[in-house]
């Protein structure tokens, strides 16, 4: 059994020093938030024990916080710069746009789920006060233009309404693509045709990982004769 943590700045270290800096991950910005943010405080806190384990942390209703590699590394492959509008799809419990806000952007966070909604608005005015947070059903996303928008979870295929919303010109939107039950890739997909009014994107991998389908992205089965 996992005990819990209680010296949460020395995990916090461990974690950016044995996870996350290892895995190329070496943006100044981002090894500083990740250092400085307490992941465990955006978990149920029957669960705070488990906020740095080198793996996604599960909670309710199929949904994840994503593991601390995986979340690094789509968020320096975004490339974000400071005060880009940002929009976090799948924000759960806000852990990601906190990372993201701390880098400089402006962060709107997007989520569905009540119970990840609580525990963002719980601690996100305190952690991030600049994260705007938003209710609303994921697969629709908010009207852009977002200059980067981070699909905070893997999904089979990127969603069209939702890459419609990002900026034409240097846009850029960060996830992961998987299928069910198998390995992902960590994606960085950009706007290939500027100027159009039908954005089209090409997503190309940037690593291997295992994060599980966002339950709003999941495919339905399709019937085989």
């Amino acid at each position: 059994m996992d005990l819990p943590i209680l010296d949460y700045a020395s995990a916090r270290d461990h974690m950016v020093d044995c996870q996350v800096r290892p895995d190329k991950v070496v943006d100044p910005r981002l090894i500083r938030a990740m250092r400085t943010i307490p992941r465990e405080r955006f978990v149920p806190a029957a669960l705070a024990g488990l906020a740095y384990i080198d793996e996604d942390v599960r909670l309710p209703r199929g949904r994840v916080l994503m593991e601390p590699r995986v979340l690094a590394r789509l968020v320096q492959a975004a490339r974000v710069r400071a005060g880009e509008r940002v929009l976090v799809v799948g924000a759960g419990s806000g852990y990601g746009a906190a990372v993201l806000a701390a880098c400089g952007a402006q962060v709107t966070a997007l989520e569905e789920d009540e119970e990840l909604l609580a525990i963002a608005r719980a601690v996100l005015p305190v952690e991030a006060p600049t994260v705007v947070l938003k209710a609303g059903r994921l697969q629709d996303g908010l009207a852009g233009p977002w200059d980067l928008i981070m699909i905070e979870g893997a999904v089979s295929e990127i969603p069209a309404a939702i890459g419609a919303t990002l900026n034409h010109q240097g846009g850029r939107l960060v996830t992961v693509l998987a299928k069910s039950g198998g390995m992902g890739k960590g994606v960085l997909a950009e706007p290939i045709n500027p100027g159009s009014p039908d954005v089209v994107l090409r997503a190309q991998p940037q690593f291997d990982c295992a994060t599980p389908l966002l339950p709003a992205f999941v495919p339905a089965p399709e019937f085989q004769f």
